[in-house]
């Protein structure tokens, strides 16, 4: 028979608490509360209190601490606890990319499958008269990747102009051009179709600066009536995916993606035959919606 000290109790206590011991700024992304740098600036500004104590940059958590922002406390989402789920959506015109619009315009959240843990991430954004590939993630380290300047990922669009485009034009738009944020260029540029005065090119671009597809083509003075994301990554917009729709990410192509980031692989809860009904019949209540005006109280 065996008898364990008091001592030795603790010390497996704080065994158990340092496996999931993590970087603070890490634990609030993946728990949906923005990106990792965002998250470094929170710290930075004292809007994060971890037991009591305000938070500084290098700061560790684990699951036996209270975490609380701007004074609301929070539940964090640890890795050994966390899902990765990635869902596509084809975003409508008129729909902002935030979770909250203070003008109350409808957003890319409103029609997103509801979650039992954590919430949904946009992978960048999308301005209101940008359509398409939208993607969005339940783990935050993982959008958190996607959007780092350092993983190379080349988003293309379809772009409708209005006005004349040479071969100058284009190997001007592909050398780069001086925006008022810095340099800035594409990558390809490709004529798809179009006769007359409006004419469709995809293009593809590395970053994602506010409204750099715009302010590139706007600064050879020529118009942009339409602009749709097609592609982000490795990732086409499936055409059975209509505006306003989404569809879900297969367990292979997220260790697939998992695979591409260098970040190790996640198995999700498998759905129960219930919550599978019930996804699969709120897919098919999905609405196509090309383009959205205001939420009706605020018409």
């Amino acid at each position: 028979m065996f008898i364990f000290s008091e001592t030795f109790f603790r010390f497996l206590i704080c065994e158990d608490a340092s496996v999931t011991d993590e970087k603070l700024q890490k634990v609030l992304a993946r728990s949906g509360l923005g990106s990792r740098r965002e998250m470094e600036r929170w710290i930075e500004a004292g809007r994060i209190v971890v037991n009591g104590q305000v938070a500084t940059l290098g700061d560790r958590v684990s699951v036996r601490d209270e975490v609380e922002v701007d004074g609301q406390a929070q539940k964090m989402v640890f890795d050994r606890d966390s899902e990765r789920r990635v869902l596509i959506y084809n975003k409508p015109l008129g729909e902002v990319a935030t979770r909250h619009d203070p003008e109350g315009r409808p957003t890319v959240f409103d029609h997103l499958p509801p979650l039992k843990q954590g919430r949904w991430i946009a992978v960048g954004r999308l301005d209101i008269n940008t359509s398409g590939l939208l993607l969005f993630t339940t783990d935050g380290e993982l959008a958190n990747n996607l959007m780092h300047p350092s993983a190379n990922i080349d988003r293309e669009y379809a772009v409708r102009i209005l006005g004349d485009v040479d071969e100058a034009m284009i190997a001007r738009l592909k050398k780069g051009v001086l925006l008022d944020d810095g340099m800035a260029r594409f990558t390809d540029v490709q004529f798809f179709n179009g006769e007359g005065a409006n004419k469709w090119y995809h293009v593809c671009i590395m970053e994602g600066r506010n409204r750099e597809v715009r302010r590139l083509w706007e600064s050879q003075e020529v118009q942009v009536s339409r602009l749709k994301r097609v592609r982000y990554g490795p990732f086409f917009l499936p055409s059975e995916v209509k505006a306003g729709h989404w569809k879900e990410l297969s367990q292979k192509e997220i260790n697939m993606l998992s695979s591409m980031m260098d970040m190790k692989q996640k198995h999700n809860k498998p759905l129960s035959v219930k919550e599978k009904d019930a996804a699969e019949r709120r897919a098919k209540r999905q609405k196509t919606r090309r383009s959205v005006g205001p939420k009706r109280s605020e018409r």
